[in-house]
């Protein structure tokens, strides 16, 4: 019996019988984190992140800004968007998805 010694694209290195099948299963790269921004019954993907730390970070540095903003917000008569975080497969993204600004905001348009 032969062995075939086989260099991944991941870097790992397989020594595997050349009769034998072997099953590489794919890492799940499909996963990310995303920061999503709500207004009342209406959530939309403000971010999204490869980690989960990455994905908190965001989410902290966009409810200050929405803190700092708030009586503003309020004045103003806009609506003060609440984040929180939930995990998003790529798939799941919008064809034309773009990320939210902090406040909530885009182009005139609310979440």
């Amino acid at each position: 019996m032969q062995t075939c010694r086989e260099t991944l694209s991941i870097g790992a290195v397989a020594q595997v019988n050349q009769t034998e099948l072997v099953n590489f299963q794919k890492r799940d790269d499909d996963t990310l984190w995303a920061v999503m921004a709500s207004l009342g019954k209406k959530s939309r993907v403000a971010e999204v992140f490869r980690n989960r730390a990455a994905a908190i970070s965001d989410m902290t540095w966009r409810t200050q800004q929405v803190q700092a903003y708030a009586d503003f917000l309020r004045r103003s008569g806009q609506p003060v968007p609440q984040y929180s975080l939930a995990p998003i497969r790529r798939t799941d993204l919008p064809r034309k998805w773009t990320p939210l600004p902090a406040l909530g905001f885009l182009r005139g348009e609310y979440i």
